[in-house]
């Protein structure tokens, strides 16, 4: 076990790495009056201070194999949060922009350089899923399964995106799957279904061979992979682990 150190403060926590050790996670700075992301070399040696949008803050959620890092920063003066994606090995703060509302964060990334995760509209009302293109480039709304809401959380290297929607009338949340570059949402309850009143509430990540972690309502993780002689969309439970009966909550972004 290695203590990766911080970037001046108490602490530092890590989210994300990368085949060579690389890793990206967010540092508090000298006096704890600022957070920002990091990135290590290789091996986790040595932590690299990514900077911010321009505001106080940024945090690191995801790296690829090439050392792109992607995330959420401050912007100038503090009054926006927008996703970003850097370059090769952390180099430059790209922002991503928004779908139109104050704020937008990156949860993904896959080796192509496309990043998901979700940002409000216009009025801020609503927040929806995003899948961008290769480097970052472009943000597309992927929806929602009919509730005013959603996120994506993972991308395999395809752009099968994992992540939960509301429902129409916003009455339950949802885990989802879409196809390749983020095409088609679909309900993860449409292709398997759980027992005794429990359904799948998200889907946190996808692998490259399109297996799928997801939580469900009651409190269980569970892994399911597709079935090859069947129908591509065809799943199969594979496993399931209790987690304590946790019930996932997210917090509004503007409370955070």
């Amino acid at each position: 076990m290695s203590d990766l150190g911080t970037l001046g403060g108490s602490y530092s926590y890590a989210n994300g790495i990368n085949s060579s050790g690389q890793v990206a996670g967010t540092s508090y700075l000298a006096g704890n009056a600022a957070e920002h992301a990091f990135i290590t070399g290789a091996n986790g040696a040595g932590m690299s201070d990514l900077g911010t949008l321009g505001g106080s803050d940024s945090r690191a959620s995801g790296i690829n194999d090439s050392g792109q890092v992607a995330g959420y920063s401050w912007t100038a003066r503090n009054t926006n949060i927008h996703a970003f994606v850097t370059g090769a090995n952390g180099a430059g703060m790209s922002d991503l922009g928004t779908l139109g509302g104050f704020a937008s964060v990156a949860f993904g990334i896959n080796d192509s350089g496309q990043v998901v995760g979700m940002s409000y509209l216009v009025g801020d009302y609503a927040y929806h899923a995003f899948v961008t293109g290769l480097n970052g480039v472009g943000m597309t709304d992927l929806g929602t399964l009919g509730g005013t809401a959603s996120w994506a959380y993972g991308i395999n290297a395809s752009g099968q995106v994992a992540g939960y929607s509301y429902t129409a009338g916003n009455t339950a949340q949802h885990a989802f799957i879409t196809g390749a570059n983020g095409t088609g949402m679909t309900d993860l309850n449409s292709l398997a279904s759980l027992d005794g009143g429990d359904y799948f509430t998200e889907a946190s990540a996808v692998n490259d061979a399109g297996q799928i972690v997801a939580n469900s309502w009651l409190g269980h993780a569970y892994l399911l992979t597709p079935v090859p002689e069947a129908d591509s969309w065809a799943m199969m439970l594979a496993g399931l682990a209790l987690v304590g009966g946790v019930a996932w909550r997210r917090r509004k972004l503007r409370g955070a």
